[in-house]
């Protein structure tokens, strides 16, 4: 079995779809400690005219060490609301606007408390969209039992011994931290999936790369989409 393992995220980018795409199973790792400024709540889009933004979902306070499975959303501001509108502007340019909208305003009706839950909701409904099977669980939710982990890497090395996994794959990110001997000890394979991020017509001069999924699929169909999971690099 080949595993994936990544932290919950606001429409990530397309490397974390692909991810998803070649692996046979995947976990919602969410008992980490939530960091502040990543991709938890928030991610990037186009902004009208050039350059690009971000779109995000307001967090109530929490302490430092706060896991992110206990992130609360905080509602007291219509957030979905400024989200949408931070779309709107697709509408003149984006040939998938219509599908795209619908898609995400569906997903942002979800009631929940739950920064986790809003994030796993998108990623179902998004891989449904896109006609991908979604083999997942929340770590948080499958009471495994794995040994105590002494470094980062051995989370995943961990759950993946738990698992029965044979191959565990990880964005190149986690390079610089991920002792492959340590696997091999445990005859698992530890390999990286770079996902070639190829540009396509955002309609305008110059190419935002690496931005929200949610712009990903304005300009492409479920389709092209696949085609752009299919293109990538593992090692």
């Amino acid at each position: 079995m080949r595993l994936a393992i990544m932290q919950p995220y606001f429409f990530p980018y397309l490397g974390y779809y692909a991810l998803i795409k070649h692996s046979d199973y995947f976990v919602v790792f969410d008992t980490s400690q939530f960091i502040r400024h990543g991709w938890i709540e928030r991610n990037r889009i186009l902004k009208p005219n050039e350059g690009w933004q971000y779109i995000k979902v307001p967090l109530e306070k929490h302490c430092r060490n706060t896991a992110i499975k206990d992130i609360i959303i905080k509602h007291k501001s219509d957030w979905r609301k400024k989200i949408i509108a931070q779309l709107e502007h697709y509408k003149k340019k984006a040939p998938f606007y219509v599908e795209t909208m619908n898609l995400v305003k569906q997903i942002l009706e979800l009631e929940t408390n739950s920064i986790t839950s809003l994030d796993v909701y998108a990623l179902e409904n998004i891989m449904d969209y896109l006609k991908i099977v979604f083999r997942y669980d929340i770590f948080s939710e499958m009471e495994l039992d794995i040994e105590r982990p002494n470094e980062s890497d051995e989370w995943a090395l961990n759950i993946s011994k738990s698992l029965g996994a044979n191959e565990y794959i990880n964005p190149p990110g986690g390079e610089s931290f991920f002792h492959k001997t340590k696997f091999e000890k445990e005859n698992i394979k530890l390999k990286f999936l770079k996902t070639n991020l190829r540009e396509y017509d955002q309609r305008r001069k110059t190419f935002e790369s690496g931005l929200s999924i949610i712009d990903v699929m304005m300009f492409n169909s479920p389709e092209e989409i696949r085609e752009m999971l299919d293109d990538y690099e593992l090692e």
